[in-house]
């Protein structure tokens, strides 16, 4: 769990099919679409602390992010999205293990602090990473959900030397591997890291037929 502060601006995202209708916003939050984006600029606007404590004391925070000081509140994802991560965890294991890398199908942080940081859905160490942030990952897994900022999180890992990502999209039934040249990504057929490409994984996975949106 982690504790955002004080003084951050928050950026609402009811993303993943969902509509926004969290306790304590008040009516409007259901007036929307499932991908509209509220910002509040004030933290101590009225029923945001208790909402945000509400979300700590669940476990509903654990994928939200701090984007330079804005919070982006992210709902948990549907079970498609959990049926991939699932496979991928499966997948990745052994060849990953294979070329000396440690596979965490799991969230976990990139970035240095609270201020600013990411949770991809998954990645593959150098080593055994330890505490609550993690400076860089070998790969990072994005699995995509509808609305969400997967492709939006590019510059951040290309800012931290990130060498790989693996962006997974249930709905498009497609895999794009992403190598890291320069100061951005490409795709690629193959990974560099391990013995998997694009064409491979995207054969491998048993895709839901249900995929929330």
């Amino acid at each position: 769990m982690v504790d955002h502060g004080i003084g951050v601006c928050v950026a609402f995202f009811p993303l993943r099919g969902r509509t926004l209708s969290e306790p304590g916003l008040g009516s409007w939050a259901t007036r929307y679409s499932s991908h509209v984006r509220t910002i509040i600029l004030e933290p101590s606007s009225t029923g945001l602390d208790e909402l945000l404590e509400r979300r700590r004391g669940t476990g509903l925070d654990r994928l939200d992010e701090v984007w330079n000081g804005v919070l982006h509140m992210v709902p948990a994802p549907s079970v498609a999205h959990a049926d991939v991560a699932q496979q991928l965890a499966v997948i990745l294991d052994a060849p990953a293990r294979s070329a000396g890398l440690l596979p965490t199908m799991h969230e976990f942080n990139i970035g240095e602090s609270e201020h600013n940081f990411r949770v991809p859905d998954g990645g593959l160490h150098r080593g055994r990473p330890g505490g609550a942030w993690v400076a860089t990952a070998a790969l990072v897994v994005e699995i995509i959900s509808p609305g969400d900022e997967s492709w939006e999180k590019l510059p951040f890992y290309a800012d931290h030397g990130v060498d790989e990502i693996l962006v997974v999209d249930p709905s498009e039934r497609v895999v794009h591997w992403l190598k890291l040249v320069d100061s951005g990504y490409r795709p690629a057929d193959r990974s560099g890291l391990i013995d998997l490409g694009a064409v491979d994984l995207t054969d491998h996975i048993d895709w839901p037929a249900d995929t929330g949106r």
